[in-house]
């Protein structure tokens, strides 16, 4: 059980020097890996805020000095006041209700009580979920396109040069393009008097798929059409069908460069999110920064700093989850993947 535990933390290459450290294996070589993965990374991003303290001061705008990171660590303390506030008020407006509800049951069984849901604003916190929730829906409709297409693609040449023109067209264009014609198209679609979606999610989500959707059916097509011929020659001794083909044959040998291409496809899409949640005003993290800039307060600067922050963030860690995910099912488990 322990060398199973063992071997799983050595397989994280940032852990594998502490545990290697911790065997007694060359403690030289482990310290120096150590100081070469965390302290040198650290260190730099501790010249990164002397250098960003000494600069700010000096840098006024019209809201004022741009903040330090003291300041805008004080603005992130104060986001989460803020929602700690607000979520103390959803409870009080629920307890409330609940006892009026009671009360009245009590003196009227049959009453007729109604529930209601609190409507106070969304936080900074509420606004980083809606923006998680957005993109990943995005993200998800863009692989569901993208997979089956690229396969398809990189299978058949006939469909690759009908196809290829349009990835070389629509690849290069920008969100703040799609996004008019997205809003125009939904509003012309999606007309009901008790939408299950926010228009302004769905723009934004179908914005997020159109422009995220390339890196993962270009990586598919590559992956797909380099199948190697000894395993294409054996699929036709077998006579596979199609369809067992491409499970058994094709997508095993193109797995590695699909999630390469969906790795990329969710660092564009968290990209092209924030642009999209500003214009289609869903109440996401982008949202926020805009509305922090129209607002032109004292404290806007360091809050639009706060969402800047959180943002690389969130989009570091999704980066480093989909490799987690990559590394663990891609076949290559030698690969150098980074």
């Amino acid at each position: 059980m322990m060398a199973q535990i063992s071997q799983r933390l050595e397989s994280a290459a940032w852990l594998a020097p502490w545990v290697r450290l911790l065997k007694g294996e060359n403690p030289r070589e482990q310290v120096s890996a150590i100081v070469r993965g965390v302290g040198v990374p650290l260190l730099a991003f501790l010249l990164f805020l002397g250098v960003w303290d000494a600069a700010a001061s000096r840098i006024q705008t019209s809201l004022g000095a741009v903040p330090g990171p003291a300041q805008v660590w004080e603005q992130a303390l104060g986001l989460w006041l803020e929602h700690r506030q607000e979520r103390e008020k959803a409870e009080a407006f629920y307890q409330r209700q609940e006892e009026r509800n009671a009360k009245k049951l009590a003196q009227d069984p049959a009453a007729d009580v109604k529930w209601r849901s609190y409507n106070g604003r969304p936080t900074y916190l509420d606004q980083i979920v809606t923006s998680l929730y957005t993109v990943f829906v995005g993200f998800s409709l863009a692989v569901l396109i993208a997979v089956p297409v690229g396969v398809v693609c990189g299978l058949s040449k006939t469909m690759y040069a009908a196809v290829n023109p349009l990835i070389q067209i629509f690849k290069p264009v920008s969100p703040l393009a799609w996004l008019p014609l997205v809003t125009m198209v939904v509003s012309a679609v999606y007309v009901t008097d008790d939408p299950l979606l926010e228009k302004s999610f769905v723009n934004s989500a179908i914005t997020v798929t159109l422009c995220c959707m390339w890196p993962t059916l270009v990586n598919t097509i590559v992956g797909v059409s380099g199948l190697d011929k000894d395993l294409n020659n054996v699929s036709l001794v077998l006579r596979l069908s199609w369809m067992t083909k491409v499970r058994k044959v094709v997508l095993p040998f193109a797995v590695p460069m699909i999630f390469t291409g969906m790795r990329l496809s969710l660092g564009v899409g968290w990209m092209v999110l924030i642009a999209a949640e500003m214009l289609a005003q869903n109440p996401g993290l982008g949202k926020f920064v805009w509305d922090e800039f129209q607002n032109g307060s004292s404290n806007s600067l360091g809050r639009i700093m706060v969402a800047v922050f959180t943002i690389g963030i969130i989009g570091f860690a999704l980066d480093r989850g989909m490799l987690a995910i990559q590394r663990r099912i891609a076949w290559d488990k030698t690969a150098d993947i980074r």
